[in-house]
C-alpha cells in the first residue's frame, strides 16, 4: 500500500510527529511518498522525510496511484490539499497538528492508531460536495474548486459594495454588505458560521448563502438546494473586488461575469469508526459544556 504525505510547511516542533507516522507506515508495511516541499524542509530534523520518493504536483501524484492522502497540519493545509488531489478520488485522511481542526480532526496523539485504522480498511469513506467557480476570464487556473467557501468581498476602501445575486437566472436579491459568502455544508462551520449562518450536516445536499456585515439587518443567511447556479454582478465606489476560494484569492473587476455551482465530483474524507460529525461538534464548538465551571 502506498500513501502520500503532505503538510504546507514543516515546523522543527511537530518533527515528533512525522517521525510517528514514518514509524507507524514502515510498521504496517506501507510506503509513503512525501511532498517535495515538506522533504526539502523537514529532512535535517526528520531525515525520514528525505529518505523516500517525493511528489510535486497534482500529474505526479496521479501517476504514482497511492491508495491515501496524509495531511499533517490544520485545517488550511486541508483546504490547499485540493489542488494537488483535485479530482482523483484520493481519500483523504487529516492529522490535526493545528489548532481547531475540523477537517484535521484526527488528533495527533492517535497517529498509530489511525494508520492502523487504515491499513487493515476499519473506516468509512465520507464525501464531500465542492463549489466550482465558472468566470470568464476563467479564475484560479486549473483549480477552480472549495472545500469550504467561495466570498466576494470589498478591497480598496471602507464603503460597502453592491452584490446583485441570481439563483438559476432568476433575481434573488442586492446584497449591500462587507461582502457574501457561498458555504458548502463543510464550510458551515467556517467563516459562514462567523457571520452567523447555520451549522448544516455534510450530507444535506445544500450550499448557505451568508452576507458580511449586510446593512440592511432584515437580510439573513438563506439555505438553497446545491444543484442550483448562483451567478453574481457586483457593484461599488472600487474598481476592483476580491474572490476567494477556501484560502486562495484573486482581485476581478466590476464587469468580470462569475458565478457558483456544484463541482462535478466529490472530496473523499476518510471517516474513522467513533469520530463523527456530531462528536466534532461537540468537541470544537464546547457543546454540552459548561465553562463556567472551568
Amino acid at each position: 500500500m502506498k500513501v502520500a504525505v503532505y503538510s504546507q510547511a514543516f515546523k522543527p516542533a511537530d518533527g515528533g510527529h512525522f517521525q510517528t507516522l514514518l514509524d507507524s507506515l514502515e510498521v504496517h508495511d506501507m510506503e509513503p511518498v512525501i511532498f517535495e516541499g515538506l522533504a526539502e524542509e523537514g529532512r535535517a530534523t526528520t531525515p525520514g522525510l528525505g529518505a523516500h520518493p517525493t511528489f510535486s504536483d497534482h500529474a505526479v501524484l496521479r501517476a504514482m496511484q497511492v491508495d491515501g492522502f496524509i495531511c499533517m497540519g490544520g485545517d488550511g493545509t486541508f483546504l490547499n490539499a485540493l489542488t494537488l488531489v483535485q479530482d482523483s478520488g484520493i481519500p483523504l485522511i487529516g492529522i490535526n497538528l493545528g489548532r481547531l481542526g475540523f477537517l484535521a480532526s484526527m488528533d495527533n496523539r492517535h497517529i498509530a492508531t489511525a494508520i492502523q485504522a487504515f491499513r487493515h480498511n476499519r473506516y468509512e469513506i465520507e464525501t464531500r460536495s465542492l463549489l466550482q467557480l465558472d468566470g470568464r476570464p476563467p479564475l484560479f487556473g486549473d483549480t477552480p474548486w472549495a472545500i469550504n467557501d467561495f466570498t466576494i468581498l470589498k478591497r480598496d476602501t471602507s464603503s460597502m459594495i453592491n452584490i446583485d445575486a441570481f439563483l438559476n437566472g432568476e433575481f434573488l436579491n442586492t446584497y449591500w454588505a462587507d461582502g457574501l459568502i457561498v458555504s458548502t455544508p463543510t464550510g458551515s462551520t467556517g467563516y459562514s458560521l462567523s457571520c452567523g449562518g447555520p451549522v448544516v450536516f455534510p450530507q444535506s445536499g445544500n450550499f448557505v448563502v451568508t452576507p458580511v456585515a449586510p446593512h440592511n439587518l432584515a437580510v439573513r443567511p438563506v439555505v438553497i438546494p446545491d444543484d442550483a447556479i448562483l451567478s453574481f454582478e457586483v457593484h461599488g465606489r472600487s474598481e476592483s473586488f476580491l474572490v476567494t476560494l477556501d484560502s486562495r484569492f484573486e482581485t476581478i473587476r466590476k464587469d468580470h461575469p462569475i458565478a457558483i455551482r456544484k463541482a462535478p465530483f466529490p472530496l473523499n474524507l476518510v471517516h474513522f469508526h467513533g469520530h463523527s460529525f456530531l462528536s466534532t461538534l461537540r468537541e470544537k464548538l464546547a457543546w454540552g459544556r459548561d465553562l463556567r465551571n472551568y
